[in-house]
Order: structure tokens, then C-alpha cells, then sequence
């Protein structure tokens, strides 16, 4: 757990969230700032920096926040029509230092989407 990461502190349950799903592995709360009806974010309870950081050990754990994202888009009613995102870098729209999908859907997805 990294101290000042607002998602380790969430997944610490130090900091209130709207959670839907949450394991061993990873948690899943809803957005505080959504971008579509339904945006959810999902995270591992491990504190990876960004997918770039990921190591080698890491693999199940991403293919779990993975198909997670898949059962909680169906659960929410979006399974058919959904966009799974993930930012690497500042640069690229990461706002937190912690590796994070956004499962977004329940409106139409435009396409660039920035």
C-alpha cells in the first residue's frame, strides 16, 4: 500500500466509496466524477503504479481486473455495449498512480475518444 494513493487508502477502506465489488484481489466503486451513466473503476488491491510498472508476476491479477470488468458490465446491465479503459501515464490521462480501469457505458460511445 502506498500511503498517499486515495485508491490503496479506498482499498484500505480509509476513504469512503461506493463499492460494488471487492475480493481479495480487487475492488470495484463506483466514479465520483462519472464520465457516462454507468463509470465504474475498478482496481487491484496490489499498489501498481501503471500497466508500464507491471511485472511479470502481475499477469493473473490483470487478467482478473479484466474479467471483473466483464461480470460487473453484465451485472450493471451494459455487458453488450461498454468501453474498458485504461491510462498509462500522465501524459495519457492518469490522474492516479495506481493502475485502474474505467468501465464506462449506458450511453453510445464515440469513437476517437480524445
Amino acid at each position: 500500500m502506498a500511503s498517499n494513493c486515495i485508491f490503496c487508502r479506498i482499498a484500505e477502506k480509509e476513504v469512503q466509496a461506493r463499492i460494488i465489488r471487492e475480493n481479495a484481489d480487487l475492488m470495484a466503486f463506483y466514479d465520483l466524477n462519472p464520465q457516462a451513466p454507468t463509470h465504474v473503476i475498478i482496481i487491484p488491491k496490489k499498489h501498481i503504479v501503471c500497466l508500464a510498472k507491471a511485472q511479470a508476476e502481475d499477469i493473473e491479477l490483470l487478467g482478473k481486473l479484466q474479467y471483473a470488468a466483464k461480470e460487473i458490465a453484465h451485472e450493471l446491465g451494459i455487458g453488450e455495449a461498454f468501453r474498458l479503459v485504461l491510462n498509462n501515464g500522465h501524459k495519457a490521462g492518469q490522474t492516479v498512480d495506481h493502475i485502474h480501469y474505467h468501465i464506462l457505458g449506458g450511453r453510445r460511445l464515440m469513437w476517437p475518444p480524445g
